[in-house]
C-alpha cells in the first residue's frame, strides 16, 4: 500500500466505526454499473460536510487491491447486490485530496506539479522493477503499468475543484491544473472509474471545457445520485427515533435542503444534534458567516431585494446556466445565487427554478450577515418582530397596523409596494421572529384559493393559528370577508381552538395600512 496508491481501508473503517454511521454504500452499485464504460468519469458535487470525503474514503476501500475489505462491507446493503464480490479489491486505486497539495503551493501550478511528483513517488516505489525513463509523464508511466499487469485503475478525487477556492484568481494556474486532469484521464484505457467530488460542477472554460468526459451530479440536479447528497428523511427520522429527538424540531432547524424534489438533511448537523443531544447551529459554525457575507454584499443588480425576499420566507426565481463554477466569475445576481446554492447556503428546486433559504440554521446565518453594512432598515424590521406578534395576538389592530407601516418605510427602497405579493414580503419580514413559534405557510392552501400567509403552531406551542389575508386598495374588512367565504380555516385539519383572521389593506392613495383581527374557534 501506498499514500496515494491503493491506500487501505482505515478511513472508512473509522466512520463505519463510529458512534453514529448511515449506510450509504448502495452508492457502488451505481459506480459498479459504470466501470469500463463510457460513463466511468463521474463528477459529483454538493456543499461542504456534505458527506464527500466519506464517499471518497468508502470507494477506496471497497475497491482498493491494497487491503482486504471483505469484513468492513459484510454487514452494508451493497453486500447483498450482484456484482459485490465482482469488484471487492480488484482494481489499483489512486486516491488523492487536491486540499493536501494547495499548503505552502504559490498557485494552481505549483500545487499541481507537487501532486504529480507525489504520484509517480507511490508508483515508483510499488512497481520498482519497470524501467521507466527519467522523463516519462505520469501518464505514460500509467500506461506502461497497465500494459504490464492489464490491472486498471480506479482514480478518486476528493475536493477536485478546491484549486478554484484556493487560487481563486489564478487563471493561468487553473487551467495548467485542468490540463493536467484532461491528459491524465480522458480517453485513457488505464482508467477503470474516474470519480472526482468537490463543492463545484467542472468549470466552464471555453476550450478546457474540454474535461467533457465527465458525467455530472450536482446538487442542482443529482439523479440517480440523489439519495447519497445527504441524509434522506427516512434516514434522519430512524436517527431521532434512536436518540429520542423530536423529528419535528430536527426538521425546523435542518430540513429544508432539495434535492430533485427530495428532502434532504445536512449529515453534520444531523449527527451533531442526535450525539449532543441539542439543536444548533453546528455547520454554520463550521466557517465564518463573514465567507457568506462577503457575497450576498456584492454590487449586483436585483441581489439586494433577492435576498431580502428569501430572508422573508420567499422562494425567488434563479438562472442556474450561466454560473462558471467558481468563486469570482459573476456577470448577474442569478450567478451569486447559484454560488451560494452549491456553498450550501441556499436550496434549489430544478422543476421550478426557484431558490430559497432551505432551513432554521442557514437562516439564522443570513440574520448573522445583516447586522450591519448598510441592511440596518432589514434588521430593524427583524428586531420590530416580536412586537408585531404580541400586539397580533392581543388583537391590537392599531399596533399592527403602525407596525407594518413602519416596516413598509424602512424598506420601501428596497421592496416597492404595486400589488399584495409586495406587501406579502413585508408582512413576512416583519413577523420574522413569529417562526420560533410558528411553522409560516406563503399561499397557504385552503378552501376555494390560497390564504396569503398562515401561521400554524409548532408542536408543544400553546398559541392560536393565525391565517392572514392581504389586500392592495381594497379593505381590511374585505380581506376578512374573503377568509370566511372561503374557508380558508378548514383546511387546518390538525388544529383545533383558537384562530386569529388577521385582514391587512395598504391604500395606495392614503399610503396607510390598516388591520382588522377576528377571533374564531375550530
Amino acid at each position: 500500500m501506498g499514500i496515494y496508491l491503493n491506500p487501505g481501508n482505515d478511513l472508512f473503517e473509522m466512520s463505519v466505526n463510529s458512534k453514529i454511521y448511515v449506510d450509504k454504500s448502495m452508492m457502488i452499485e451505481l459506480t459498479n454499473s459504470v466501470l469500463r464504460t463510457d460513463e466511468r468519469h463521474i463528477c459529483i458535487s454538493r456543499p461542504r460536510r456534505f458527506g464527500k470525503s466519506m464517499a471518497a474514503n468508502m470507494l477506496a476501500a471497497y475497491y482498493s487491491r491494497g487491503c482486504d475489505s471483505a469484513d468492513l462491507f459484510k454487514n452494508l446493503a451493497v453486500s447483498k447486490t450482484e456484482d459485490f464480490e465482482k469488484h471487492l479489491n480488484k482494481y489499483n486505486v489512486i486516491k488523492f485530496d487536491v486540499r493536501d497539495f494547495t499548503e505552502d503551493a504559490s498557485g494552481g501550478k505549483e500545487m499541481t506539479n507537487k501532486l504529480i511528483k507525489s504520484l509517480k513517488r507511490d508508483l515508483l516505489k510499488e512497481y520498482r522493477n519497470m524501467d521507466f525513463p527519467e522523463d516519462f509523464t505520469l501518464q505514460e508511466m500509467l500506461k506502461e503499468i497497465y500494459a504490464e499487469n492489464r490491472v486498471p485503475f480506479v482514480f478518486i478525487i476528493d475536493e477536485w475543484d478546491c484549486v478554484f477556492r484556493v487560487f481563486k484568481n489564478d487563471t493561468e494556474g487553473q487551467q495548467y491544473y485542468l490540463d493536467f486532469l484532461r491528459n491524465l484521464l480522458k480517453e485513457k484505457e488505464y482508467v477503470a472509474l474516474d470519480y472526482a467530488t468537490g463543492i463545484f460542477p467542472v468549470k466552464k472554460y471555453g476550450e478546457h471545457s474540454a474535461l467533457n468526459m465527465y458525467h455530472e451530479f450536482s446538487i442542482n440536479d443529482a439523479a440517480p445520485y440523489s439519495e447519497f447528497m445527504g441524509f434522506t428523511e427516512d434516514e434522519t427520522e430512524a436517527l431521532c427515533r434512536k436518540y429520542s429527538l423530536s423529528f419535528d424540531e430536527m426538521k425546523e432547524w435542518y430540513n429544508g435542503y432539495q434535492i430533485d424534489g427530495n428532502p434532504m438533511y445536512n449529515p453534520q448537523s444531523v449527527v451533531l444534534a442526535c450525539s449532543r443531544k441539542k439543536f444548533s447551529n453546528y455547520w454554520t459554525k463550521t466557517e465564518t458567516f463573514e465567507a457568506l457575507k462577503v457575497f450576498i454584499q456584492l454590487d449586483m443588480d436585483g441581489l439586494r431585494d433577492s435576498v431580502i425576499r428569501m430572508i422573508s420566507g420567499e422562494r425567488i426565481p434563479v438562472d442556474t446556466g450561466t454560473f462558471q463554477n467558481d468563486m469570482t466569475t459573476f456577470s448577474s445576481a442569478d450567478d451569486v445565487i447559484t454560488l451560494l446554492i452549491h456553498l450550501g447556503y441556499l436550496t434549489y428546486d430544478n422543476t421550478t427554478s426557484k431558490a430559497w433559504i432551505p432551513n432554521k440554521e442557514v437562516g439564522q446565518e443570513f440574520i448573522n450577515c445583516i447586522k450591519d453594512g448598510g441592511w440596518e432598515e432589514v434588521m430593524n424590521s427583524v428586531r420590530k418582530s416580536d412586537d408585531l406578534l404580541t400586539a397580533t395576538l392581543n388583537c391590537d389592530e392599531k399596533k399592527v397596523a403602525e407596525i407594518i407601516e413602519e416596516v413598509h418605510r424602512q424598506n420601501s427602497s428596497i421592496i416597492a409596494y404595486n400589488n399584495e405579493l409586495s406587501l406579502s414580503v413585508t408582512l413576512a419580514l416583519a413577523y420574522y421572529s413569529a417562526r420560533k413559534q410558528y411553522e409560516i405557510i406563503r399561499e397557504f392552501p385552503s378552501g376555494e384559493g390560497f390564504a396569503d400567509l398562515a401561521f400554524i403552531p409548532r408542536k408543544g406551542v400553546d398559541v392560536p393559528a393565525i391565517v392572514a389575508e392581504l389586500k392592495y386598495n381594497k379593505s381590511a374588512e374585505g380581506a376578512i370577508s374573503q377568509i370566511k367565504d372561503r374557508n380558508y380555516t378548514d383546511k387546518l385539519k390538525a388544529f383545533s381552538g383558537e384562530i386569529l383572521l388577521v385582514g391587512i389593506n395598504y391604500d395606495k392613495e392614503r399610503k396607510k395600512h390598516e388591520c382588522q383581527i377576528e377571533k374564531v374557534i375550530k
